[in-house]
């Protein structure tokens, strides 16, 4: 299945049905009377996070969305029918943008969530609705409502604890298949990874979803190599995981060169919990490791971790630290949700 963050969709709520000019006509009722029906309501359109899902590329192949119009109303005091809904169905984590792009319609952060974004026309009143101790025998009825029509955009932001960044050919995806079931493209070039990879990683009966990301250049926000397009996805991540490739000629160079990329994108990418690793160890010699992680020190103003993904090396040490800043974030999480129940 190919991967796909953004969409446009047209969507158009259903009209409602016209009122109905009716008058009874038995036998034997003398003066008979008004008994035209209301028209129906026109369906809403609905957007809905499901589970299973983790692309909007449904949305590539149908782009027009349309809900059912009310049925007209009828005599003998007969309601017309109530239109269907149409409910588009997203992954988790989708957010929905009027045709601008800027404007937030809504953010769909939990299965199962529901958010009508444009709602159906009423239904016109009959005939009967206008009778009155003055105007017995009304002849006229109402139309029904127009429903609405407009282009959104729908945009994914995959919904992930931990981010893996860095420069192509940093180790992330190796990093990714070593400590998930995930299988994500591995090779010895850059831009191997072309979309996010999503991976749970599970340890001692508790476990955390890692996104991968393609890697950054220098450049990147202004559309150098794939863009920052991707880094939308790391928004949400509670901690971001820096790989930085021992084997290059300066880590602390490369360490800058996508700091400035995320400080570029800014939405506060720069301020989250970030986590730095030296990676590809077991290609290194000890004297290598010791002067990568030198200058990688001095440029992160910290002491990174080294890794090997290949052979295991310090894989632990830093899936404990991620857990560490993970546990963190969701009991900060699970005390504000406390807070506003009991402020509610």
């Amino acid at each position: 299945m190919k991967f796909l963050d953004e969409a446009k969709v047209y969507i158009q709520s259903g009209a409602g049905g016209n009122g109905c000019v009716s008058f009874r006509r038995e036998k034997f009722i003398e003066f008979g009377g008004p008994n035209g029906g209301d028209g129906g309501r026109g369906g809403d359109v609905v957007v809905e996070a499901v589970t299973g899902l983790n692309t909007l590329i449904d949305y590539r192949y149908q782009q027009h969305f349309k809900a059912q119009r009310g049925g007209n109303g009828m005599g003998k005091d007969r309601h017309g029918a109530n239109g269907r809904d149409i409910v588009m169905k997203v992954p988790v984590g989708t957010q929905v943008y009027e045709e601008d792009g800027e404007t937030l319609l809504a953010d769909l952060t939990e299965i199962g969530q529901r958010v009508t974004i444009a709602k159906g026309g009423n239904g016109g009143f009959g005939n009967a609705y206008f009778k009155s101790s003055t105007n017995r025998a009304p002849r006229h009825a109402n139309p029904g409502q127009p429903g609405q029509e407009l282009t959104i955009r729908l945009r994914l932001k995959l919904i992930a604890d931990a981010g893996l960044v860095g420069l192509p050919n940093a180790g992330k995806s190796t990093f990714l298949a070593s400590v998930t079931a995930a299988k994500p493209k591995i090779a010895d070039y850059p831009f191997t990874t072309l979309h996010p990879q999503l991976g749970v990683v599970r340890v001692d009966e508790r476990e955390f979803v890692l996104a991968d990301l393609p890697g950054l250049i220098e450049g990147a926000h202004e559309g150098v190599g794939l863009g920052d397009r991707f880094l939308g996805h790391t928004e949400r991540c509670r901690v971001l995981l820096h790989l930085v490739d021992g084997n290059s000629d300066d880590a602390g160079r490369d360490y800058k060169t996508v700091r400035a990329e995320l400080e570029a994108y800014g939405h506060g990418l720069e301020d989250k919990p970030e986590i730095v690793a030296l990676s590809k160890s077991d290609s290194m010699t000890p004297e290598q490791i010791k002067t990568q992680t030198a200058k990688l020190k001095r440029a992160c103003k910290k002491t990174p971790l080294v890794l090997s993904s290949a052979s295991g090396k310090g894989v632990p040490e830093v899936l404990r630290a991620l857990f560490k800043v993970i546990d963190e974030a969701r009991a900060d999480d699970a005390e504000e949700a406390t807070e506003a129940a009991w402020q509610s």
